[in-house]
């Protein structure tokens, strides 16, 4: 009788082993016609051609066939906010605006634990719905709603980071914590959490604005004892931000030199936004290998500015692209990525279809320092992968009559697709957009 936890899943596979240069950097993909996974249980045991897969394979095992469409690795999201997912759509003027009109007081309700329960059910299948297997998200300063989202990602097998967002000042009483409260409930969380299945804890200060120099002290405190924990926070997204923060740190370099004086970058540093750099803080960046995180559908919507990709590559700086949910305006990586190409666009920084979608991919595992886990469909790796319909609606297919290339696909793909265009998402090995918990 044939093992019931190993499957072969057929269709066209690409994945990505470095970042292309173009469409002929071959050697920075792999692309298999008629290609073939086989996965056990939980993990990529093989990838390569059907024939090859069959052959390795024991007699009798089950094919899953999802041909003629495109399986690629899970869409990986670097900086979502789950607490916000009431708030995507709201009509403001800029950041500081946002927030006070419209997430403060969202986040307030998280302090009830059955709140939070009901709205992770909906934010995950929103990812789920987009082909999003992996997230990095803040969740509120409650607690409760750092139980409520690490449990949902349980209850899913999905890996996912997230923490409990670090704030004591410039907020409404109910959302501020203290700087030992902080230090005590993450600590709490994180001892919890990290390392339990598949949760990574991230240590989690707003920014600097929301966040006193002793709370900063707590925060740089917790990076230094888990150093394996993430680090995230926002940085340089709105002009008004940067001049409140210059007069709440009056004695800092620039923005940046706050979260570098208490300890807080380092490779596994996500930097929300990073807009309006200035060269010290390129260098600053650079010497302690911090990743900058593109948000721009976000950063479209609330009007803060245009992020420098080639800039920042040419400083030797780590990218990645997120969706930025709720000042982002969809959960879809795909739709992430046709903006991100009308920013870059915009800036003269055209970019390829195959190094968006290996950014959404390898690139954004690689930001994560999650490689060797996630974002490709190497054997050995977790199964998480997503199933790709370029003909997905009408206009789609008829646009894909004269697509002569896999290029082309991937360009149709991220132009016009969106959660139709997502056939079946797998969580460690489980399919998950058809069958919701």
């Amino acid at each position: 009788m044939a093992d019931q936890n190993i499957k072969i899943y057929r269709g066209r596979l690409l994945s990505f082993a470095a970042r292309p240069s173009g469409p002929d950097d071959t050697s920075a993909y792999s692309y298999e016609e008629d290609g073939a996974l086989l996965v056990e249980g939980a993990t990529i045991r093989g990838s390569g051609s059907f024939q090859s897969i069959m052959a390795s394979a024991p007699e009798g095992t089950a094919v899953i066939d999802h041909r003629p469409h495109l399986i690629v690795p899970g869409f990986i999201d670097t900086h979502i906010h789950f607490p916000q997912a009431q708030v995507i759509a709201s009509w403001a003027d800029q950041l500081l605006d946002w927030l006070n009109d419209y997430t403060f007081p969202e986040e307030q309700k998280f302090a009830d634990k059955s709140h939070g329960k009901r709205i992770a059910g909906a934010f995950y299948d929103a990812l789920i719905s987009n082909g999003t297997t992996t997230a990095a998200a803040y969740c509120s300063s409650h607690i409760n709603s750092v139980d409520a989202y690490f449990e949902e990602a349980e209850a899913r097998g999905m890996l996912m980071l997230g923490g409990k967002t670090m704030m004591d000042r410039n907020a409404p009483p109910a959302l501020c914590d203290t700087a030992q409260s902080s230090y005590d409930d993450s600590k709490a969380m994180l001892e919890k959490w990290h390392g339990r299945g598949r949760a990574h804890y991230v240590v989690t200060p707003r920014f600097a604005i929301t966040s006193t120099p002793e709370q900063l002290v707590a925060a740089g405190a917790l990076a230094r004892e888990f150093p394996d924990c993430h680090v995230q926070t926002h940085i340089n997204e709105n002009q008004n931000e940067i001049a409140f923060t210059r007069e709440l740190y009056p004695d800092a370099a620039h923005y940046l030199g706050v979260y570098e004086s208490f300890g807080l970058l380092g490779p596994r540093t996500l930097l929300g936004h990073c807009i309006h750099m200035t060269g010290h803080e390129l260098q600053v960046m650079r010497e302690t290998d911090s990743v900058a995180v593109f948000c721009p559908t976000s950063n479209l919507f609330l009007g803060s500015g245009l992020f420098d990709k080639a800039g920042m590559e040419s400083a030797g700086i780590r990218t990645s692209i997120a969706t930025d949910v709720g000042g982002g305006t969809s959960y879809s990586m795909l739709r992430t990525l046709d903006e991100g190409y009308k920013v870059l666009q915009l800036q003269r920084q055209r970019m390829h279809p195959l190094t968006s979608f290996y950014w959404a991919t390898l690139g954004n595992a690689e930001a994560l320092s999650l490689p060797d886990r996630i974002g490709t469909l190497d054997a050995g790796t977790d199964a998480d992968f997503v199933v790709l319909d370029a003909k997905a609606t009408p206009p789609m297919a008829l646009r894909m009559e004269n697509a002569q290339s896999l290029s082309e696909e991937l360009f149709v793909l991220q132009t016009l697709g969106d959660d139709r265009a997502v056939v079946e998402t797998y969580a460690a090995g489980n399919p998950l957009k058809s069958c919701r918990p």
